[in-house]
C-alpha cells in the first residue's frame, strides 16, 4: 500500500495534533480572550479626533443665489487653503450661510481651530457689504446624544410638559462632565400682543412707534453707584416685564394730555407660543430633552 505524502500544512497539523502542548495553547488562547474582554477598555461611542468647525455667515435681504454667489463660493476657496481640510458641507438659504468644514481623523483640534480663524481673520476685507463676520463654532465627533428623555401625556398640554421638560433640564445640567442638554418641542411661555386697528387708529398711533417704547420698557440698565462705608452699592434702573399686566401699562403715546396705555389699543394674552415644531410620541404631543456627553 502506497504512502501519501504530505505538505507543509498537513505536517505542521499532524504536529499539532500529536503535541502534548497543544491542549495547554488552546488554553492559554481562550484565558486571554475572556481577558481581553474583560480588562480593555472600551466604550460606546469611542473617542475619535475629527475636527469639525462651522462657519455661519449672515447677510440680511439676500436671496440663496446671491448669498451662495457672493458669501458661499469666496468662503469655500478660503477654506479649501487650510492645511488639513478632507471635506467642506455648505448651505445657502435666503439670509444666510453654512459652511461645515471636516478635517482628516488625527488632525490636532486645537491647530485646526486656529489655522482656520487664522485665515478668516487675514480675509475679513473681503466680506461683502451687507454681510456679517463669520460666526466660527467648533463641535466635536462626540457630541452625540447620550441620553433621551420624552415627556409625554394624553391630558396635559404642550405648554406644560415643555415647563416640566425644562425643569428636568435644569436637573440634569447639574451632573457633573455633562456638555449640553438640549429641550426640542413643547411650546414655550408667550406674552402676545394683539393690536386694534381701530383703537390705533382713534388714538392716532402706529405699529412701528410702539415697538421702541415697549423695549425701552423691557430693559433694566445700571444707572449709578454709591458708596457707604467700605463698601460700594451699584444702582439699576428699570425691569423686566415678566406678566401680561405689566404690559399693558407701558405707556405708549398721549393723546387728549392723558396718557396711552398699550392695553388701551391691544389684546395682551399670556399664555403659549406659536408652535414652530412638533414632537409627537404615540398619538399625542410630547416635550423632548436629549442629553450630550463631554470628553
Amino acid at each position: 500500500m502506497r504512502q501519501e505524502q504530505t505538505g507543509l500544512a498537513g505536517k505542521l497539523a499532524r504536529a499539532f495534533i500529536d503535541s502534548k502542548l497543544t491542549p495547554l495553547i488552546i488554553a492559554a488562547s481562550i484565558l486571554l480572550g475572556i481577558g481581553s474582554v474583560l480588562l480593555l477598555p472600551r466604550e460606546e461611542e469611542p473617542q475619535i479626533i475629527v475636527p469639525m468647525i462651522d462657519l455661519f455667515v449672515q447677510m440680511p435681504g439676500a436671496s440663496a443665489k446671491e448669498v451662495e454667489e457672493r458669501i458661499t463660493k469666496p468662503m469655500e476657496k478660503l477654506l479649501w487653503e487650510i492645511p488639513g481640510v478632507e471635506y467642506i458641507y455648505s448651505t445657502s438659504a435666503p439670509g444666510h450661510s453654512l459652511a461645515i468644514v471636516r478635517f482628516y481623523v488625527g488632525e490636532d483640534e486645537e491647530k485646526s481651530i486656529i489655522r482656520l480663524n487664522q485665515k478668516m481673520f487675514a480675509n475679513f476685507d473681503l466680506i461683502p457689504p451687507g454681510a456679517s463676520q463669520p460666526l466660527i463654532k467648533p463641535r466635536s465627533i462626540d457630541d452625540v446624544p447620550i441620553l433621551a428623555l420624552t415627556l409625554w401625556s394624553e391630558r396635559e398640554s404642550p405648554f406644560l410638559l415643555r415647563r416640566i421638560a425644562a425643569q428636568v433640564h435644569d436637573e440634569i445640567k447639574e451632573i457633573r462632565d455633562v456638555s449640553e442638554v438640549k429641550i426640542i418641542g413643547g411650546q414655550r411661555r408667550q406674552i402676545r400682543v394683539i393690536l386694534d386697528e381701530a383703537k390705533m387708529a382713534a388714538y392716532h398711533l402706529a405699529p412701528a412707534a410702539l415697538i421702541p417704547m415697549v423695549q425701552s420698557s423691557n430693559q433694566q440698565l445700571p444707572s449709578g453707584s454709591f458708596s457707604s462705608g467700605n463698601r460700594e452699592f451699584l444702582v439699576e434702573a428699570g425691569g423686566f416685564l415678566t406678566q401680561a399686566e405689566e404690559v399693558g401699562r407701558v405707556v405708549v403715546g398721549v393723546f387728549n394730555n392723558r396718557p396711552v396705555y398699550l392695553g388701551d389699543i391691544a389684546r395682551i394674552l399670556d399664555g403659549p407660543e406659536e408652535p414652530g415644531d412638533y414632537v409627537l410620541f404615540g398619538a399625542g404631543p410630547a416635550a423632548h430633552s436629549k442629553k450630550i456627553k463631554t470628553d
